[in-house]
């Protein structure tokens, strides 16, 4: 696959629309089983409580990987991602209800990059809760 998305017609500022991810206890516990990270803060709310949080938090890189899926989707291809990186600035807390956590991810096209190359640099943004979950969320893509 390649990206479907054209470098020309991609200018500064273009915005990947925002998309919700909904995010549950039961999606913990699969991805705890997918990725092999079972630190109890993501499914004991006595142990997350007990070492300060407010309650069960998501996997950081679950976070990461839904951020991603946003970029690699708005182009067309997974394989279209060049780089990618970010920090985690707060965890997104995933309250035991029916409602779960709501994740919101959008990301803007900031910088082209290398004509040859058809490489553009997306700023990605990601909160829950009103408060951003992810800072310095970067992607290149490569497009066609």
């Amino acid at each position: 696959m390649t990206a479907k998305i054209s470098y020309d017609a991609v200018e500064v500022g273009t915005e990947v629309p925002t998309r919700e991810f909904r995010v549950n206890r039961a999606d913990l516990v699969r991805y705890a089983g997918a990725s092999g990270d079972f630190n109890p803060i993501h499914w004991n709310e006595k142990f997350a409580r007990e070492v300060g949080l407010p309650d069960v938090i998501a996997h950081g890189a679950y976070t990461m990987a839904e951020a991603a899926r946003v970029v690699t989707e708005w182009a067309g291809d997974p394989g279209a991602l060049v780089e990618y990186g970010v920090r985690f600035t707060r965890p997104v807390v995933v309250p035991n209800d029916d409602k779960g956590a709501v994740i919101e991810i959008g990301a803007k096209v900031t910088a082209k990059l290398d004509d040859e190359a058809r490489t553009v640099r997306l700023d990605i943004t990601a909160t829950s809760a009103g408060q951003k979950v992810l800072g310095r969320a970067r992607a290149v893509v490569r497009l066609v």
